[in-house]
């Protein structure tokens, strides 16, 4: 059997890791064992944070629509319980937009979960 050597292999795989990990800091980014274990690490929390970002989020529109209720004189359970009452299907995202950008829309599902509950 032919004998294969790595070098041309190892050194583009090494290349592509420095390459991801070009804005750490001090040995992370300069030596190879260093800047893997770093990758590793980025790599993974990168993962976990991009499902954290959602419930983060909807903390985000829970506290606007809750803002937006108590100016109106109502709670933001209050608020959510009536809206469901009322048969309103409209999520958070959406609230926390009416919310932030078109108060009258808002005032109106308020003057529904009102009546409704």
């Amino acid at each position: 059997m032919a004998r294969v050597k790595r070098g041309v292999t190892a050194h583009r795989r090494h290349k592509k890791v420095l390459e991801l990990t070009k804005g750490q800091w001090g040995s992370k980014h300069r030596l190879y064992r260093r800047a893997h274990e770093a990758m590793l690490h980025s790599l993974a929390y990168a993962y976990r944070d991009r499902r954290d970002r959602k419930g983060q989020l909807r903390r985000l529109w829970i506290i606007r629509i809750n803002a937006a209720a108590r100016l109106a004189g109502m709670s933001y359970n209050t608020f959510m319980h009536g809206l469901k009452a009322a048969g309103v299907e409209v999520n958070r995202k959406m609230l926390a937009d009416l919310a932030v950008r078109d108060q009258t829309a808002f005032q109106q599902l308020v003057a529904a979960a009102t009546a409704a509950r």
